[in-house]
């Protein structure tokens, strides 16, 4: 229960600290849809869609409103699409196209589960249906799109990394005069989960319910204003004060994620403690790792303090609930995070260091601008990269990487909003293209074989 002084803190935390709801994301299970004719299924799905989250963002501004917190995005996923045109393979598009219609109907931010999970093979339908993301993304505004290409227990499916390299090409190409903003909304996963509420990676996996209600929570000011406040502190004290300080943010977004599937006619799903970044001051992950004791993130350091961040974030939020779920952790997308922007403009944030710093904190490389001559085969070798990272790990690790159309390291994209701009960051220029192109699988790691 909350008491007068839990009241007073969140006040607070919410007035001076940027502390918020991120998301509240409605997860819609679309396998009774399924019907004898692409057309039909489509028909379903909008109806379904609209009628299950018919009351997302009028209970979502109720809520914001009765307890003094910001919920900044409404969301909806659904069952990964692939699986629902897997008998009409050719005609995803108009499952694509129904399910933003059905979003725009809603007026909520965003809709995820335009995915395929091609971890250990590539059916015919899956590859027909991952052709069709570039043109889907290029003519949808709301729609988001993922690809899981490895797990841990799989290992990495290369054709399945091959392809995706050259769909974010074909993606930024058809979103050209929007800076390649397609692929900001699109996704390349290994160990991707079920109950994820972040865009734009959020499906609603098999083995959830029919419908769920999973809530993000973000506070990386709050993080960084109790850091402040014990400046000579050593690290085991600011582990503490992190720890606490999760643990009173996911409290938060339990009370909201409670009340929420009632009103919704939904079930409590998880709540996901993610410090989400956005490109405003004082709401940085860049920013704390520079309060714990670094002059500028990317600095040699950021690996072992964002270790530490990380670790002490989910071990409050385990504390404060038995529902933490999806991705809990800090995300470091350079696009969305003032830090890590004006890191990356100095050149002391580079994509190896990113790479290394994804070893140790949620997701991977996230909105990242890269020059728009870089080559297909670089961009499935970043991808392929980083899969590895999550697959020897076990956790989730992702590449939401954005070449430019016509720009180069210097120069930048800005897609505003939550979604910030982000400075062009050279890659490498030596090929990678043998190794790409020899296609196949690469094993999963002996320690997967658990059975």
């Amino acid at each position: 229960m909350f008491n007068y002084k839990d009241v007073l803190e969140t006040i607070e935390m919410v007035e001076r600290e940027h502390l918020d709801i991120r998301t509240i994301t409605m997860g819609i299970s679309l396998l009774p849809c399924i019907r004898a004719t692409a057309e039909e299924t489509a028909s379903c799905v909008y109806d379904t869609v609209c009628k299950k989250a018919r009351n997302i963002v009028k209970v979502a501004a109720e809520l914001s409103a009765e307890y003094g917190i910001p919920i900044v995005n409404k969301r909806v996923s659904v069952t990964p699409v692939s699986l629902i045109c897997a008998p009409f393979a050719g005609k995803s598009a108009l499952i694509g196209r129904a399910l933003d219609r059905a979003a725009d109907e809603l007026g909520i931010d965003f809709l995820g589960g335009y995915s395929a999970l091609v971890h250990k093979g590539m059916a015919d339908y899956e590859k027909t249906f991952i052709e069709s993301i570039p043109e889907v993304l290029a003519s949808t505004k709301r729609l988001c799109s993922s690809v899981n290409v490895g797990s841990s227990k799989s290992g990495i499916n290369m054709d399945a990394v091959k392809l995706m390299g050259e769909i974010i090409k074909r993606t930024a190409e058809a979103t050209k005069e929007k800076d390649g903003f397609g692929c900001a909304k699109l996704v390349v996963f290994c160990n991707a989960v079920e109950d994820n509420p972040f865009m734009a990676g959020a499906f609603h996996g098999v083995g959830e319910s029919g419908t769920v209600i999973n809530v993000g929570v973000s506070g990386p000011g709050v993080v960084q204003h109790a850091i402040e406040a014990i400046p000579e502190a050593d690290l085991s004290d600011l582990a503490e004060m992190i720890k606490r300080t999760a643990f009173k943010i996911t409290r938060a977004g339990q009370l909201i994620a409670k009340e929420a599937a009632k009103r919704l006619n939904a079930e409590f799903g998880i709540v996901d403690l993610s410090l989400a970044p956005t490109p405003a001051r004082g709401d940085s992950v860049a920013q704390i790792l520079e309060e714990m004791g670094l002059e500028c993130v990317g600095t040699h350091g950021t690996t072992a303090c964002l270790a530490m961040l990380n670790d002490a974030v989910k071990k409050g939020g385990v504390m404060a609930s038995s529902r933490v779920g999806g991705l809990s952790g800090a995300f470091i997308p350079v696009s969305e995070d003032i830090g890590m922007i004006e890191a990356a403009e100095k050149g002391v944030l580079c994509l190896d260091k990113l790479e290394a710093m994804t070893a140790v904190c949620s997701v991977g490389l996230d909105m990242i601008a890269v020059p728009g001559d870089t080559t297909a085969d670089t961009i499935s070798a970043i991808i392929a990269d980083e899969a590895a990272i999550g697959m020897i790990n076990n956790k989730t690790t992702a590449v939401r990487i954005i070449p430019a159309p016509g720009k180069g390291v210097g120069e930048q994209v800005n897609f505003g909003g939550l979604l910030g701009r982000a400075p062009i960051m050279p890659v490498h220029n030596q090929s990678a293209n043998k190794f790409i192109r020899r296609g196949g699988l690469i094993p999963a790691p002996i320690h997967s074989n658990k059975n």
